[in-house]
């Protein structure tokens, strides 16, 4: 075995390989021979799934400079050294399926990265600097122990696939409700127990995967059409009470909701309409002076940081008008067993709430117009 790896690496450095294929060699170290000299200059690609690497050279970059894709899939290792960051033209890395208790922040300076694999890992915590990986489109961190995800992740404007099955997340940043390429969402087998307002107003959100979430009795009704599968979700209570239904479709709503309204209720509290005046304010000047709707404007006059993140980050937006909200919600809730979609869920228990900016929007909003 060690005659033909050495064979193998002799001929990629003669012949000037850009591919290597080290799969399943029973190794337990970086080949030495990758990293004398010179190293691998010319080398673009190397696969090195199911060995026993528990660790990588800090030389590494240093001596393959210029891989655009590093598999190591199954392998043992447990640390990931800080000169990863070294690799500028790295586009694909792949970490599935190994020891990983961290991730190092330098793992924010793979500025060329597209694709990152770290499911069936160790993982606790992602670090905040994945955000700065603005090319990132696929990102799969399914099968780790996470409770929560970074709230910086939504400045990965290039995010289409993110997969986050099987970890502890109890919630969804409302932050990632920015990505405004996302397709796929997958956040089977956790704990959520609500989902952000948001979610789904994006004509490119496709498909959203959140089976096995046993306390996720409600989703927002911009995911209508676009949930795969409610198996092993929540349970509404049995019987057609609508007001007990619709508080358990409620649980878990984020902190920053002062107030659940009705029909009834037709004036808007002065604090909420202060910050969507605010907030419209802010809009159309940031508009006008950058003609780019979709930079984070910056406030003209001082106000507490709390206030700054919500006028950056709204709770949500209107579902009939798109106004943005801020403190106060007007629910209405559509029990999927009236909906066309009844037929396609495996479990017609689960419900759609549309999120409305005032009683004239409850009343007038219909899931299915």
């Amino acid at each position: 075995m060690a005659s033909e790896l050495h064979e193998a690496i002799f001929m990629a450095k003669q012949e000037r390989h850009k591919n290597l294929f080290l799969n399943y060699r029973n190794l337990n170290h970086f080949p030495v021979e990758l990293l004398k000299d010179e190293g691998l200059q010319f080398l673009e690609r190397l696969y090195m799934k199911g060995n026993l690497l528990t660790t990588l050279p800090d030389n590494l970059a240093q001596k393959l400079p210029n891989l655009i894709e590093l598999y190591l899939h199954s392998n043992n290792i447990v640390i990931i050294p800080e000169a990863i960051g070294n690799l500028p033209r790295l586009q694909s890395l792949d970490l599935s399926c190994n020891s990983l208790h961290l991730l190092c922040p330098e793992i924010g300076r793979l500025r060329s990265l597209r694709h990152l694999r770290l499911s069936n890992n160790q993982l606790k915590s992602l670090p905040p600097e994945i955000g700065d990986l603005q090319f990132l489109e696929t990102l799969d961190v399914s099968m780790n122990l996470l409770t929560s995800l970074p709230d910086r992740l939504h400045r990965c404007s290039s995010l289409q696939h993110l997969s986050a099955d099987h970890n502890l997340l109890s919630h969804v940043p409302r932050h990632l409700c920015r990505l405004a390429r996302l397709t796929q969402l997958s956040m089977a087998a956790n704990i959520l127990t609500f989902l952000p307002l948001d979610l789904g107003g994006s004509r490119e959100l496709q498909f959203v995967f959140v089976d096995y979430n046993v306390d996720l009795k409600g989703l927002p009704s911009y995911l209508y059409n676009k949930v795969i599968g409610c198996s092993g979700c929540g349970v509404s209570p049995p019987g057609d009470d609508q007001d007990e239904a619709l508080s358990e479709a409620l649980l878990g709503l984020p902190a920053e909701v002062k107030a659940v309204a009705s029909e009834a209720d037709n004036v808007v509290p002065l604090e909420e309409l202060a910050m969507r005046t605010l907030h419209r304010l802010y809009h159309q000047q940031w508009h006008h002076a950058t003609g780019d709707e979709d930079v984070n404007f910056p406030p003209s006059i001082p106000l507490p940081k709390s206030l700054l993140d919500l006028l950056h980050f709204p709770l949500g937006h209107c579902h009939r008008c798109t106004q943005a909200m801020f403190t106060v919600i007007y629910p209405k809730l559509f029990p999927l067993r009236r909906t066309a979609l009844a037929a396609v869920h495996r479990r017609t228990t689960v419900s759609f709430v549309a999120y409305c900016c005032s009683s004239r929007c409850l009343r007038t909003f219909n899931l299915q117009s």
